[in-house]
């Protein structure tokens, strides 16, 4: 994989409550972070690396254009903007953040934008999220799918995504799983639970490990430190077989996450 198996998600948090939350995550370990355009917090995400005293060379950046500047003429600009209020040169992942058919701009487009992006040192990788197969086959039509280092998409024991993930497996693209704690409601369920207590683990670790096992990236957020730093400890997690098994069992297509407009058909 290009990209690192663990990173810290800032979705959602803002001010300081994202400059709290990243400069703690790297205080106790992690090394990539996730953030996007939309999210509005570019420039306390640059800020709690600037202050962290961790060199910009042992970070792994991630960041996703939003849809008003996908057009060719405005997506590099974008990024631009993006890198300065992350205080980088570049960053080290750049996602197309929807698919957002019919806006105007083809999947074609912005695409090639985003390589070109790339080829201007903005970004040193790109990707897509939130991309159903159909479209991922698009993207790949437009670029390659050796360009593509990620399919960034809402993933947990709720929505195993069977279909698509086994698509993005044929064609060697990488997974990134978000909400994988669906919203903090998987840390309730009972056979997590079960599971967690066999391993003397948390829940949200056991959920984590699973999607470690799968081989997908995961990039959990928390306002807490002791919970970024429990989170981290699911990489040292070993699930057996039959807690897989379990887990896999929990798929009832409990999807979060389809904003109208965004989202293209889901498989």
């Amino acid at each position: 994989m290009n990209i690192p198996a663990f990173g810290v998600g800032t979705f959602r948090l803002q001010g300081q409550a994202a400059i709290d939350s990243v400069r703690n995550a790297l205080d106790v370990g992690y090394r990539a972070i996730d953030t996007a355009q939309i999210y509005e917090n570019e420039a306390a995400v640059g800020q709690a690396m600037a202050e962290s005293g961790v060199a910009r060379e042992d970070l792994f950046v991630t960041t996703k254009i939003w849809v008003p500047n996908y057009a060719r003429d405005k997506l590099a600009p974008s990024l631009k903007d993006s890198l300065a209020k992350l205080r980088t040169d570049y960053v080290d992942l750049t996602l197309i953040h929807w698919p957002a058919p019919g806006n105007g701009v083809t999947i074609a487009e912005f695409m090639t934008a985003l390589a070109e992006a790339k080829a201007q040192g903005l970004t040193r990788q790109i990707g897509i999220s939130n991309f159903p197969i159909a479209e991922t086959r698009e993207a790949i039509a437009a670029v390659g799918r050796e360009q593509i280092a990620t399919n960034q998409i809402e993933l947990s024991p709720y929505l195993q995504n069977a279909a698509l993930t086994a698509f993005l497996k044929e064609q060697g693209i990488p997974v990134t799983s978000y909400m994988t704690l669906a919203y903090g409601k998987v840390l309730k369920d009972p056979v997590i639970g079960q599971i967690a207590d066999r391993h003397d683990a948390t829940p949200a670790q056991v959920a984590l490990a699973w999607a470690l096992q799968l081989g997908y990236a995961v990039i959990p957020s928390s306002t807490k430190r002791d919970n970024l730093a429990s989170n981290l400890l699911a990489t040292q997690l070993k699930l057996t077989a039959d807690d897989m098994a379990a887990i896999a069992a929990l798929e009832h297509n409990g999807r979060e996450v389809s904003p109208e407009g965004l989202a293209a058909a889901w498989d």
